[in-house]
């Protein structure tokens, strides 16, 4: 007869040989979806690589399209992984969007930015910065433009992994000017064209911010502030909606539409006129039918924010993509046109084929390690809601549609990441006005000192000087590398 206390004892070591499994499953697991990232990456690198080669043939000068194609795709990647995190991590941060809800929207836009209207900035990136005169030949460009394109994604790579958003529009800008200089001197570098930039660079985080916190302040004392939220969110909420429709109406007039016809600003403005009231009367039976049976408080705003900071998400994904891409293929596209014309003078065409591994990479990098600083913007600068998110999504897309439409490389990591600033920073203006207002109200013992309301800050400071001193190294690191890189692709092939 068996001994029950022996089963006993069998089933208590089964159960701890099954506990340690389950722990060894989940260690497993969470060690191998880093690798999995990783091996998904190297084969879309040599993908873009082989269809390189396939298109171009084995000659020697046509490896160094292949070997651009590899270090395009790579920087892609990185964009992906950092950039992109900044436009989809306030609707993160607001629990609107779940984490694979905002990847697969920023996927799909991103994409759709990059192939309809991602032309025009790139023949800012590859041929704004330096002048191509001063290089000595064909081969110079091109390594100097390699040297660009490597120091950019590496730079991009390191900031990703220690989980700094920095600017990958910085990083290939700076990495074009050192090559630049490494390669012809200072004279190399267009100075007036970099000037505009490093302006835009300081114009984009001060004008996102400024745009957002404008926003919550008409959101804050149109709908927050009134005593009856429900019916004033019902007349506000379907014109910003119509806001942010007839913005991206009138940027797909003037960007995706070129291919079709010849719009300019003053049709591009009437259709965004049109296509935004259609949008505000048709969102105003919607959102009256969202708003039936809500309680009269905050809690229920955030239900009626939801449509609108999703669909600026979406906004700002496909603006990024038309915006952001050229720093993935600018280069590319150089050295593509430079090997084929043994020329670096003409006005760079965009082929299909580097479109698409700017495109695809930026999407397979935001989908394998995007998460990390999504969280990061959405959550660890300032505290975001539906309302507040919204505010960034719209001001960054509108901003970054400024931009692109100008042919200006800004920064969207700046914009994006300056207006949750704007954000943050109205809150604390906003909260320590109302308390002192409050204050006169109060008896004596019952205030709020002034040195207490000073104290509580809504923007971690920390946050915020680690990340302007990330964006103040950013141009000076890309350069330096880039022109090291340079000296060593020159000396090797030299």
């Amino acid at each position: 007869m068996t001994d029950p206390n022996t089963n006993a004892d069998h089933r208590e070591t089964l159960d701890r040989d099954l506990h340690r499994f389950s722990h060894l499953e989940t260690a497993t697991q969470y060690v191998g979806r880093p690798m999995v990232g990783i091996g998904i990456s190297l084969l879309f690198i040599v993908i873009a690589g082989v269809g390189a080669g396939l298109l171009f043939g084995q000659t020697p000068i046509n490896m160094v399209v292949v070997a651009a194609a590899v270090f395009g795709a790579y920087m892609a990647l990185n964009i992906g992984a950092n950039d992109v995190a900044n436009n989809m991590g306030p609707a993160v941060g607001a629990n609107a969007l779940t984490m694979g809800g905002a990847i697969a929207i920023a996927a799909i836009f991103e994409s759709a930015g990059a192939l309809i209207a991602g032309g025009d900035v790139v023949s800012t990136i590859s041929k704004g910065i330096i002048a191509p005169e001063t290089m000595e030949n064909a081969q110079i460009f091109i390594w100097a433009m390699m040297a660009a394109l490597i120091s950019a994604a590496l730079w991009v790579n390191l900031a990703t992994w220690v989980g700094a958003p920095v600017s990958t529009t910085h990083s290939v800008v700076g990495g074009v000017m050192g090559a630049g200089i490494a390669a012809a001197g200072f004279a190399a570098v267009n100075w007036p064209t970099m000037g505009k930039i490093a302006a835009s660079w300081v114009i984009s985080p001060v004008l996102g911010g400024a745009i957002a916190a404008f926003f919550l302040a008409i959101i804050k004392w149109r709908v927050i502030y009134r005593e009856d939220k429900i019916a004033a969110a019902k007349r506000w909420v379907p014109i910003l909606v119509g806001i942010m429709a007839g913005a991206f109406a009138a940027y797909l007039a003037l960007k995706g539409l070129k291919r079709i016809m010849k719009i300019d600003i003053q049709t591009a403005l009437t259709i965004g006129l049109v296509l935004g009231i259609a949008a505000w009367l048709v969102t105003i039976p919607l959102i009256a039918k969202q708003a039936k049976g809500l309680e009269n408080r905050n809690k229920s705003l955030k239900v009626l924010f939801g449509m609108p900071l999703v669909l600026s998400a979406a906004l700002l994904s496909f603006a990024h993509g038309a915006n952001d891409v050229a720093n993935a293929v600018g280069p590319l596209a150089a050295i593509v046109h430079a090997t084929e014309f043994g020329s670096f003078s003409a006005k760079v065409a965009i082929p299909v084929w580097v479109m698409v591994i700017g495109a695809f990479g930026i999407s397979f990098g935001l989908f394998l390690f995007g998460p990390k600083l999504i969280r990061m913007v959405g959550s660890q600068i300032t505290k975001l809601n539906p309302m507040r998110a919204y505010c960034v999504a719209l001001s960054a897309a509108i901003t970054v549609i400024v931009a692109s439409w100008l042919g200006l490389p800004v920064s969207s990591t700046h914009i994006a990441v300056g207006g949750v600033f704007g954000v943050g920073f109205f809150r604390e203006w906003d909260t320590s006005r109302r308390m002192k207002k409050n204050n006169h109200a109060r008896p004596p013992e019952l205030r709020v000192a002034p040195e207490e309301r000073r104290r509580r800050k809504l923007v971690r400071r920390s946050h915020f000087m680690t990340i302007i001193a990330a964006w103040v190294i950013t141009v000076p690191a890309a350069a330096l590398l880039s022109g090291v890189i340079f000296l060593i692709l020159n000396a090797i092939v030299g």
